[in-house]
């Protein structure tokens, strides 16, 4: 009697493995992008912390809040880079690499609001918001 035995895979139990890689690989890069996407959000958010703390800062040197605009703004790289030229002394606190641009709006007498707007959002971007109050608000697009 003779034992046939397999010396390798058949054509279909690599494709198999192929499947099931693709397929996992499909799954692993969705769960990076939206862990990138939430890691940039939290970083625009703690930089809007910090441009309040500046703001309070501001207030007390100046007697009144640095804004860009009054009642809404769009933010814009050049808009980051005057927050950091007024309020941060150059610092580089408005990184490239969190991927959301900021302004501030004036909203009143002693008011203002903090808009921050992902860089990379195609047609609808994320926008977060921030309240002198410490209100934050985020759009449905995020």
């Amino acid at each position: 009697m003779k034992i046939k035995s397999s010396l390798g895979f058949s054509l279909v139990e690599l494709l198999v493995v192929v499947a099931i890689i693709g397929t996992l690989s499909a799954v692993g890069v969705l769960a990076y992008n939206g862990y990138m996407s939430g890691a940039k959000e939290k970083s625009a958010k703690n930089v809007m912390q910090q441009i309040s703390l500046a703001q309070t800062e501001e207030y007390s040197n100046a007697g009144s809040y640095y804004t860009q605009d009054d009642g809404s703004c769009t933010p814009t790289r050049a808009s980051s880079d005057a927050i950091q030229a007024n309020l941060f002394d150059n610092a580089d606190i408005i990184g490239v690499d969190i991927g959301y641009n900021i302004c501030i709006a004036s909203t009143g007498a002693a008011n203002y609001l903090i808009v921050a707007e992902e860089t990379i959002g195609g047609e609808n971007p994320c926008i977060l918001t921030l309240t002198r109050n410490g209100v934050y608000t985020r759009d449905t697009d995020c």
